[in-house]
């Protein structure tokens, strides 16, 4: 018999806020007054989300420190316009323009679903961001969270183990009681090995219509819904 659920932990990026357009809205604002119609937002979105995993690997597998995703983006995006050749940016436009991922927008069922949600279940993150800009995030986008878990508070970027055991045991719960809510097949397949509770949310439009790149990991999960307002209503909320 499974083990009632206590709390729901959230991925974020791609299952309760759309980074691929809120991205691209930036990098066309950020490209446009320097003349730069040659770069396609949409392309410059994905080249970065690309650019994600690689940065925290480094992390993971020990070859640098564990350093706040906020750094990590910064760090990417000045790859990426290396590659671009863009040159002369000063320095407040490169900072605003790497904090893009603290303004992304929610999925129209997000704020909806999530604050149904919250009525019966702590609400919490277990994503890669870091406190900063989870919390910035949050205040923009309306997004009730209880509490903003994750990366920076285990010291581990997902999939490692710590980032979801140390998530149960900083809410005092055992892993089966919690559940990870998540669109990536990736992420629950690495919170299922570790004894957590699954509920997929699909979000076909993440990487703007194209196959899921990791959707070669999908299993039968506990819960399978289209929207966090349909999930609601699967956990009587």
């Amino acid at each position: 018999m499974a083990a009632p659920i206590k709390a729901l932990a959230f991925d974020v990026f791609g299952t309760v806020v759309d980074w691929r357009t809120s991205i691209a809205r930036e990098a066309a604002a950020f490209f446009a007054p320097l003349g730069r119609t040659d770069i396609d937002p949409e392309s410059f979105a994905d080249a970065w989300r690309g650019l994600y995993q690689p940065a925290m690997e480094e992390c993971r597998a020990g070859r640098r420190p564990f350093v706040r995703l906020d750094v990590l983006n910064c760090e990417t995006l000045e790859t990426l316009l290396d590659r671009h050749e863009v040159a002369g940016v000063d320095d407040a436009a490169l900072e605003h323009f790497a904090h893009a991922w603290r303004r992304l927008d929610p999925w129209p069922d997000a704020v909806e679903g999530l604050t149904r949600l919250k009525t019966r279940y702590p609400i919490v993150t277990l994503s890669n961001g870091n406190i900063a800009l989870m919390l910035e995030m949050a205040r923009r986008a309306g997004l009730p969270w209880d509490a903003i878990l994750g990366a920076e508070v285990t010291g581990a970027y997902k999939p490692e183990p710590r980032a979801y055991l140390g998530t149960a045991e900083i809410l005092g719960i055992a892993p089966a009681e919690l559940c990870l809510v998540a669109a990536h097949h990736s992420d629950l397949a690495a919170a299922r090995a570790r004894g957590l509770a699954t509920a997929h949310v699909d979000r076909p439009l993440e990487y703007g219509g194209r196959p899921a790149p990791d959707r070669h990991f999908r299993q039968d999960w506990d819960h399978e819904a289209g929207s966090l307002t349909e999930l609601a209503g699967q956990f009587g909320c």
